[in-house]
Order: structure tokens, then sequence, then C-alpha cells
């Protein structure tokens, strides 16, 4: 037998000379022979296959406490357990870093958007594509008890959405909704809270905004809603446009900024329409 010293058994394995001694203090690998009077550990290159199943085995995400377990057992319904084991931990991380992921590009679309906005005021006419959403009714008019009931009902639908199993990273940027018929009518009356989701959200309580042509105005302030609401109503008014659906709240970002001591959201307030002709044309 050729015997190898701890540092040329570890350059041979692409190992650390401090990883064998563990391995030796654990009983995992043992060197073929020590030196009673120096200490010093030799290794047989034959050991090297037992190094590459620990290296292996280590890459499956097993600890080396059940690595152990296995070579003592001298079990494959042991290692076979484990392994199954890993493999629900590795499908759970996986998952778990893929909703990482899509928060993170969440939040990255969210700040872009800010950037690339029109300036607080601005009136436009858009088309936005399909979108789905998780909501739930509003217990109180936000709009008359302020942003403390705001604070509150997107505390029920966080807790709701945990309780539905929705992931929470879709708990970012919420939304606000007044009936058409109350916002026709010139009243602020919330209805609904909800969050945009995407097709991947497992839940049953899903609902569809179509895609359609949208009366809109930009806002930096939630105290500002209202005042910004009679102006966007004053332009469908001026313009004959008809409105197709209920008023949407859309929180394009929150703003990482607390110092205010509330929310620092930039909004954009909207409302589907139809132009008067091609109503008319439609009629025909």
């Amino acid at each position: 037998m050729e015997k190898l010293s701890i540092g040329k058994m570890a350059k041979l394995n692409q190992t650390s000379i401090q990883a064998l001694r563990l391995y030796d203090r654990m009983g995992i690998l043992r060197p073929a022979e020590v030196n009673e009077e120096t200490g010093y550990r030799y290794y047989d290159v034959k050991q090297s296959a037992a190094l590459d199943m620990i290296h292996y085995m280590q890459s499956t995400g097993m600890t080396l406490k059940e690595i152990k377990n296995v070579f003592e057992k001298k079990d494959l319904a042991v290692l076979n357990k484990a392994l199954h084991q890993h493999l629900k931990d590795v499908d759970r991380q996986i998952l778990e870093l893929t909703q990482q992921k899509k928060a993170v590009r969440r939040m990255m679309d969210s700040y872009d958007r800010y950037l690339k906005s029109p300036a607080d005021g601005t009136i436009t006419m858009e088309y936005i594509g399909e979108r789905k959403i998780y909501s739930r009714r509003t217990a109180v008019n936000f709009y008359v008890h302020g942003i403390e009931a705001y604070e509150s009902i997107l505390k029920d639908l966080k807790k709701e959405m945990v309780g539905q199993g929705v992931s929470q990273y879709y708990y970012y940027n919420a939304g606000t909704t007044i009936a058409r018929a109350d916002f026709v009518e010139g009243k602020c009356v919330s209805d609904k809270i909800f969050v945009f989701v995407d097709q991947e959200c497992g839940s049953g309580h899903l609902q569809t905004l179509s895609a359609d042509m949208y009366a809109c105005i930009y806002c930096d302030d939630f105290d500002k809603e209202q005042e910004y609401i009679v102006k966007l109503r004053g332009v469908i008014e001026e313009q004959e446009l008809h409105v197709t659906g209920d008023y949407i709240c859309e929180v394009l970002t929150e703003l990482p900024f607390p110092d205010s001591g509330k929310r620092e959201m930039f909004l954009r307030l909207q409302v589907p329409v139809r132009f008067k002709e091609k109503l008319e044309n439609k009629a025909i």
C-alpha cells in the first residue's frame, strides 16, 4: 500500500485537510494508518472511493451526520429514505427561490414603471391588457375613515391570502376599486381591495380585469386621490366618454421612504371607457 500523507490525500481528492480531519473525528472516514509517535495520518489511495461517495452524498444536501448513519447501517433503505426527504427539501427550496426571483423582478418592474411614468396630475388615455386580481370586499369605506382604515383592510387582505395559501410575494402594490355606479354618481365608496397575480397563482378566488381602453390620471399622494377622482370624472364628462366598468386605483409603486409616517405611493387612477362614436357604430 502506498501511504499518502493527509496533505497528499486532500490534494488528490480536491478537498481540504480540515475536511479529512473532520471526517476522522466523526468516524466517517478513518485514516488507513496513524503514526503513534508523530500522530501523522496516512491514507490508502483506495480510500478515494469513499471520499467520492461522501462528496457526492453531500452534493445531494445530506449532512455529515446522515452520511455517517448510512455508512454505519450499511442499509440502502436508510439511504433511499434520506434521498427522498432531500428531494422534497430541494423542491421546496426551488419553489421558494422561484417566488423570491419573481418578487425581485416584480419590485424592479414597479420602480421601472415609476421612473418612466408621467408626472403627477397627468391625464392619459391608455390601452391596458387583461389582468388577474385576487380581491376581497372592503369592510369599511376608507375614503371616510382615512389612511388608518386603509392599513386595516390591507392587513385583512394579507391575512386572507395567507389563509387561502396565496403566496405573500403577490402582496405588493395593492389596489382598490369603486363600483361603476358609485363612480358615475360621484360617490367615493371603496368597494374592493386587491392585488395583481399571475396565471400561476393557484387560488380559485381570482377575477379578470378585461383588456380595455382606460381614462387615467397619475397621482403621487394617497391624500390627493379623491381630488383627482373629481378631475378624472370631469375629463370623462367633457369628452362624453361612456364608463364601462369599475374605477380602479392601482398602486404603481411604493417608495421605500417611510420618513413621512405613511405609505409613499405613486398611483394610476383609471376607469375603463368607450368613445361615443364607437358605441354609436356598434349599435348600428
